[in-house]
């Protein structure tokens, strides 16, 4: 199985996230809510300017490298390996200094099931949203630059806790509250310090529950998608 986390649900409102993440400033559009968030979508992010100020904005999910020669790799790279972080070209600077954070009400993982793939939807056991750590990153053409920047993000996975490890072996590091003054600090290239944050949810954080398959269509969007469903096959404890 790759590390992947491939789809989302993103319901709270461009004001509530502000007042949750306790951002200083919100430039963020308000995108409605969605029920299943893919790559390349519009996505909230949550990060730190140099001078300090923490900001609500949107970014394109699907990171591009600001070395990059287009824009077209993105959707391969919606995910960085926590392991990976500091050997891969197109992460290493951006974990050094281009941190956010991915708001997320809940995630989708499937579970291969007779006549296809079962949806089922992760999300905290509390109602709170989830704080992905993730990682930020500006393009624009070489030849262009008065062309207005591309924004894009990354969300960082770590290994499964016993809740996903059923459905997959990978998931989204979630970031306590504690620790969002160090991630998001711009200035902060404590880099071994910032890997030891990179670990699983604890397994009481997290819940799952079976979903309609409508889920596995991205053209499929809405409250729907998170009908109660039988699961249809036994994935664990």
């Amino acid at each position: 199985m790759v590390g992947m986390c491939g789809r989302f649900v993103s319901r709270m409102s461009a004001s509530d996230l502000a007042a949750y993440f306790m951002v200083d400033e919100a430039v963020a559009p308000d995108l409605g809510a969605r029920y299943n968030v893919a790559p390349t979508d519009e996505v909230y992010v949550v990060a730190e300017t140099k001078a300090g100020v923490r900001r609500l904005g949107t970014a394109r999910w699907g990171l591009v490298p600001f070395w990059a020669d287009g824009p077209e790799g993105g959707a391969k790279m919606i995910n960085a390996r926590a392991e990976t972080l500091l050997s891969r070209s197109a992460f290493r600077r951006t974990f050094s200094a281009r941190r956010c954070i991915v708001p997320a009400d809940g995630f989708y993982e499937w579970a291969k099931v007779a006549g296809g793939k079962q949806p089922w939807h992760i999300h905290r056991s509390d109602g709170e949203p989830f704080a992905f750590a993730g990682l930020w990153e500006s393009w624009r053409p070489k030849d262009d630059v008065d062309a207005e920047r591309l924004v894009t993000c990354s969300i960082i996975t770590t290994a499964a806790n016993g809740v996903v490890a059923p459905l997959h072996d990978r998931m989204p590091v979630v970031l306590p509250a504690d620790v969002w003054e160090p991630w998001l600090d711009p200035a902060n290239d404590d880099v071994g310090s910032l890997q030891t944050l990179l670990v699983p949810a604890p397994d009481g954080l997290v819940v799952r529950e079976p979903v309609s398959r409508a889920v596995n269509s991205v053209r499929n969007d809405g409250p729907e998608l998170l009908a109660p469903a039988e699961a249809g096959a036994d994935v664990g404890p």
